[in-house]
């Protein structure tokens, strides 16, 4: 005979439970009285078996800031204001073609007007050409050289860092192998385009009249380095166009950068010589070969980065005003071309 026994036990219990409420950037606790009913039941059989359920439940505290979210709203609805909008291309024409027109107007005014002052040197031998260094070394020339150069240093060192932007912006066409190679040739352009912009600063405002020993050394540190970037911005260049077809204006940005970058590599071999000649045995027209040479490295090196029209054709400079969150939204939504 098989027995079946049945039993329910139901117990209750009450206790207090703390309650948390937000509002608005200010909070209040109060306790309120919550009451939990656990029910259990279990079912024996004669083997001992035992089944069991049970349950709780818990609350919950959700924020709410009216001011944050008016705030956030208010950012959302203002619109973005451009307060400066100008041509990237016609900023890198001025700032590469000044220094070339102040260096002829320094040129002549000195020919013309200081003759003897600009024509002198240790060995007393006849000259024709005079160096950069003389012609913007005397006055009043050397304080509208320095202008100017104040005027074209301030826009390039922005425009070293475009540049580091423009090029890693092709480094996702590249295969993974070839990536650290780029971003490494990238950060050398940048690191050798910032040296060769202080060295001209050096060799503008410390003139060989003032201290020849430093102005010696700056102007080596300026050729070095004008070299070297040329050579790694060609290097990564023809890394990063490698199997692609490229239009006219980046054709041409090629051609005149190993244009001028030949012609720096010849200019330097022979000022080297003639100023060499000139130092050592006080040669007859040495000096002007030297000079002339000099002027060919500085304009060389002035039309090679007035290439800048080939690699930015129609990019503008903006200064908008507006939510951060706004702005990266705007650009984010852009058209992205390369």
């Amino acid at each position: 005979m098989q027995n079946i026994q049945n039993s329910t036990a139901s117990t209750s219990s009450s206790s207090g439970v703390s309650r948390t409420g937000c509002v608005a950037a200010s909070s209040s606790s109060d306790s309120s009285g919550a009451r939990a009913e656990a029910k259990s039941s279990k079912i024996s059989d004669g083997g001992g078996g035992v089944i069991g359920s049970g349950g709780s439940s818990g609350d919950s505290c959700t924020l709410h800031d009216p001011a944050a979210a008016a705030t956030k709203q208010q950012h959302q609805e203002q619109p973005l204001t451009i307060h400066y909008l100008a041509s990237f291309h016609e900023i890198c024409v001025v700032t590469a073609l000044l220094p070339l027109v102040t260096l002829f107007t320094c040129f002549v005014t000195a020919y013309v007007f200081q003759y003897d002052d600009v024509h002198e040197t240790h060995c007393r031998v006849y000259n024709i050409i005079p160096s950069i260094s003389a012609i913007t070394g005397v006055s009043p020339q050397r304080y509208f050289w320095r202008f100017s150069i104040a005027l074209h240093i301030g826009p390039r060192i922005p425009i070293a860092f475009v540049y580091k932007n423009y090029y890693r912006s092709q480094l996702k066409r590249l295969s993974p192998e070839l990536v650290p190679q780029a971003s490494w040739l990238i950060s050398l352009i940048l690191v050798l385009n910032c040296i060769e912009i202080a060295s001209l600063g050096g060799v503008t405002y410390i003139s060989n009249r003032e201290n020849y020993p430093v102005h010696e050394r700056i102007f080596i540190t300026f050729m070095v380095c004008s070299l070297c970037y040329m050579l790694a911005t060609i290097k990564l260049n023809g890394i990063l166009n490698a199997g692609q077809s490229l239009n006219v204006q980046q054709q041409q940005s090629i051609k005149w950068k190993k244009f001028f970058f030949v012609a720096s590599i010849l200019s330097t071999i022979g000022l080297l010589v003639f100023f060499a000649k000139h130092r050592f045995y006080c040669h007859d027209l040495a000096f002007s070969w030297f000079a002339f040479f000099e002027y060919l490295i500085a304009i060389a090196n002035m039309l090679y980065h007035f290439t800048i029209i080939w690699d930015f054709p129609s990019q503008y400079m903006v200064i908008l005003q507006g939510p951060l969150e706004n702005i990266s939204q705007y650009l984010s939504s852009r058209p992205k071309t390369d």
